[in-house]
């Protein structure tokens, strides 16, 4: 009997556990929802606080991952160009949930798979696999249905936003595979500092209830832990694989604005919500088995 030799072995647990980070992260973005819901505040004000505790939370993290060399604002035109389009998809993210639905926002968001596809073949000449594009396709096919049940109507402006920022996700993706050298978690802490300046230019961040402050400290704290199991978990899988994973958002957010918002959906959208988590499960269980490509050290 032939033994999986010991390159082989290392590719694979790290390929799994990259799989498991982004859907765990996928748990805690989908919180995004019920916290942008429950403030009464602005979007900028909510970019503000969060950008200010999740940014102190990640600095924290990256200095004692990396030592407090990895705090270097010197992050060449890469790294600032991956602050640019992280900062357009946080705002994105939160704003998009003022103006539509909860579920509106993670059905649209679940497309990304197919976007990460498209730009990583274009940009990097990198052919998906058939598989990956066959489970993207099952979560397209999800978001069908779920669009079916009539979630869009009168809330255009909130779904342009979400479409815009799944776009900007998209080419994040992409760019953490492309710019590998790039410090990416050191990015989102930068990213959120900047839309923590840009928010208090914009508005009053300390003209909020009590009530929202303990929220939206809370909402950092979820946030730097999805954004560390992200950028993480991605660097060691493909951006379509990815993106595929970051589908189980859907169904969480889902059954998060139905436990805590009583938001709750049309029987169209709870089952197309189960298809993509039941593409997403088979899929995440299917690569346990395949051979994964050795990801970058």
């Amino acid at each position: 009997m032939s033994m999986a030799s010991p390159t082989h072995s290392t590719a694979a647990i790290q390929h799994t556990l990259g799989a498991a980070l982004v859907v765990a992260s996928s748990a805690f973005f989908a919180m995004a929802g019920i916290f942008t819901k429950s403030i009464s505040s602005d979007p900028w004000t909510i970019a503000c606080w969060r950008g200010l505790v999740g940014g102190l939370l990640i600095t924290a993290y990256v200095a004692w991952r990396s030592g407090l060399g990895g705090l270097s604002l010197a992050l060449g035109w890469r790294g600032w160009a991956m602050v640019l389009v992280a900062v357009l998809a946080s705002f994105g993210f939160i704003a998009a949930f003022k103006y539509t639905y909860v579920a509106n926002v993670a059905i649209i968001y679940a497309t990304v798979p197919l976007m990460a596809a498209a730009l990583e073949w274009f940009v990097l000449g990198v052919r998906p696999r058939p598989a990956t594009l066959a489970m993207a396709l099952v979560c397209l096919f999800g978001v069908g249905i779920i669009v079916s049940g009539g979630l869009g109507g009168g809330h255009l402006f909130g779904d342009m936003i979400a479409v815009g920022m799944t776009a900007a996700a998209a080419l994040y993706m992409v760019m953490i595979r492309a710019f590998r050298d790039t410090p990416v978690v050191w990015v989102g802490a930068v990213s959120a500092y900047i839309l923590f300046a840009l928010g208090w230019l914009v508005v009053d961040p300390l003209a909020v209830s009590p009530a929202d402050a303990w929220r939206m400290t809370g909402f950092g704290f979820t946030f730097a832990f999805a954004v560390v199991l992200w950028t993480e978990g991605t660097r060691l899988i493909p951006a379509t694989e990815a993106g595929v994973l970051g589908s189980a958002e859907v169904p969480f957010a889902i059954l998060f604005a139905w436990t805590f918002l009583a938001e709750l959906p049309p029987a169209a959208s709870i089952a197309g919500g189960a298809l993509v988590l039941v593409a997403v499960v088979f899929h995440a269980l299917r690569s346990r088995r395949s051979t994964p490509a050795v990801p970058a050290g």
